[in-house]
């Protein structure tokens, strides 16, 4: 009986592997395509790799913001107190004056962008802007040190020098300021959103605009890094003198120099536009003249006109101007974000210190934000991003929220100070003797109120410095950056009218006031811009328009299409 073999079945493997090899084709397919509207909204966006050239430029602004805060920590004690006082002082300005003195400063820094983002885009471009008013920055820093020499200067000298330091410094501070952020965001390729497919076989969106909200969440955790020059500089203060801890900034900004000498060839450096900033005031002009119409400025419906800009460049000053409007409401915020560098350090001063500096608590501020950075970055954000968008107005609604909360927290300390003795409503001052001695309360409670500005800066600052790099044409990246800027020296400004009120026994009213205010605003604002949000991805989308129409309206390619240095443009 011969034996009967059986024959393998290989239908059912034949058919696995055809369908495993499909499945194969199909994801090789999908690897790099632009996503359809569908996968737009249905699968997770995820950033791309950031460049390692954005190290470089970060490196500057840690080296500027170390020196600025550095530097600017121990101001209200230089201006507020005398040698006599505890904590020690120099100028004797009291709390009204030093107040108004600070908010001056903040308010000539924050005005000064205005100038530095017109000469970037104009002429000279963010590189060049940056390294000279870095030189003019060491200048100023230099002339504050001198004239805080013990050995050298008297009051009527410290006060001349520190004057004319604050206006140098405030220039360069606000020409770097402007253009740092925008070249730290030029150095990541523009592109569409394609498809990835991860190892796990997933699915996802490589979304430009994630890319560069974790570079702006970066960037700003670098500030932060480097305000904990706080620690260093109120120390100094506190045990040597107002001249070392100005000496130690002076010194470290040339970290931010040697930085940018080292990437001069390695930055992506966007060419200068023909006279761009001049050519948006036009188009603004000729809508304003036309009952605020944009479309009034397009060439293909006035050709008569001839204009020189094409119907994208108008289409994108309507995106700027979006931006622009939603940064009306700033100021509120930033009058409340400008206590933590005058009126928190004096209200420590009423407080038992314990051996530390009455300024050191600013670092808790730099602290919280370098802590809740990441956790937003990889936890919260992404937690968020699965079930609905997290979009820039949500964002900055819950920044005027947490800077509101941080204005309620200080007025309820406020009142447990005036509660407390010695000296109760009148800390430090209710008799001669008790001139040097706190009430009785602990300068520790004081810590959730940084917390909560920290926390208030990652939603509200950071999203505005991405929403007006976002938003703005790529020519004008830094004016626009500017106007986001300038309304930190409106809040400064508000901040120096209501210094009058920043005296015992009525600061729990200007705590109080402030919060409220704060919390109104954050309310309009969303009201008046909430639908913004549905129109984000609309205005990005005319970032990366085709090449030959923006050639033709501005002169410019996309910053993916440059090259690195400006030398190989020439």
């Amino acid at each position: 009986m011969s034996e009967i073999k059986e024959t393998p079945d290989y239908s059912r493997n034949s058919s696995d592997n055809l369908e495993s090899k499909g499945s194969q084709i199909s994801t090789n397919d999908d690897e790099g395509r632009e996503p359809t509207l569908e996968e737009m909204k249905t699968l997770r966006h995820v950033s791309d790799k950031i460049p390692l050239r954005c190290w470089l430029v970060a490196v500057v602004e840690l080296a500027e913001r170390f020196s600025y805060y550095g530097l600017s920590a121990p101001f209200q004690n230089y201006m507020q107190n005398t040698p006599e006082d505890t904590p020690k002082g120099v100028l004797g300005l009291n709390q009204q004056g030093a107040t108004a003195l600070s908010y001056f400063f903040q308010f000539w820094c924050y005005v000064t962008p205005i100038f530095g983002g017109w000469l970037s885009d104009t002429y000279w471009g963010k590189y060049k802007t940056i390294t000279v008013f870095a030189v003019v920055y060491i200048c100023g820093i230099l002339l504050l040190f001198v004239t805080s020499l013990p050995s050298i200067s008297n009051r009527t000298t410290a006060l001349g020098g520190f004057v004319t330091s604050l206006i140098i410094i405030g220039l360069a501070t606000g020409a770097v300021k402007s253009n740092v952020s925008p070249l730290i965001a030029d150095q990541v390729p523009k592109s569409k959103p394609v498809i990835k497919v991860l190892k796990s076989g997933e699915r996802v969106v490589v979304d430009p605009n994630i890319t560069i909200q974790n570079v702006f969440m970066f960037f700003y955790l670098m500030i932060n890094v480097g305000s904990l020059s706080v620690i260093a500089t109120t120390q100094l203060e506190h045990h040597v003198g107002f001249w070392a801890a100005y000496l130690l900034p002076f010194c470290f900004f040339f970290v931010a120099l040697l930085a940018l000498i080292l990437g001069k060839n390695q930055y992506v450096k966007v060419p200068v536009g023909d006279k761009i900033v001049n050519k948006t005031f036009r188009c603004v002009y000729i809508a304003m003249r036309n009952k605020f119409n944009l479309d009034a400025a397009k060439p293909s419906l006035h050709p008569e006109h001839n204009y020189p800009w094409s119907d994208k460049f108008v289409e994108e000053v309507r995106r700027a101007l979006y931006a622009c409007k939603v940064f009306v409401f700033y100021p509120f915020y930033w009058v409340c974000y400008g206590q933590m560098i005058n009126n928190f350090v004096s209200q420590a001063g009423q407080m038992e210190l314990h051996g530390l500096p009455n300024d050191i608590l600013q670092a808790i501020n730099s602290l919280s934000i370098i802590i809740f950075i990441p956790i937003c970055e990889r936890l919260l954000y992404p937690f968020i991003r699965k079930f609905t968008p997290f979009r820039a107005i949500t964002k900055i609604f819950f920044g005027f929220m947490f800077a509101a909360s941080a204005m309620v927290y200080a007025a309820v300390l406020q009142h447990f100070i005036y509660q407390t003795g010695p000296c109760y409503d009148h800390p430090k001052a209710c008799a001669p003797e008790y001139r040097n001695v706190p009430n009785h309360i602990h300068v520790a409670i004081q810590v959730p109120a940084y917390a909560l500005i920290g926390f208030s800066e990652i939603f509200a600052s950071i999203t505005g410095l991405e929403y007006a790099y976002t938003k703005a044409p790529v020519s004008m990246k830094s004016f626009i950056t500017s106007l986001f800027l300038v309304t930190n020296a409106v809040g400064s400004a508000l901040g120096i009218a209501l210094a009058s009120t920043s005296e015992d026994p009525k600061l729990v009213w200007t705590y109080t006031g402030l919060a409220v205010s704060c919390f109104i605003a954050g309310c309009v604002f969303w009201f008046l811009y909430h639908g913004y949000n549905d129109k984000e991805d609309e205005l990005n989308r005319l970032e990366y328009a085709s090449d030959d129409e923006y050639e033709q309206s501005t002169g410019l390619k996309p910053v993916a299409s440059l090259t690195r240095s400006l030398k190989s443009l020439t």
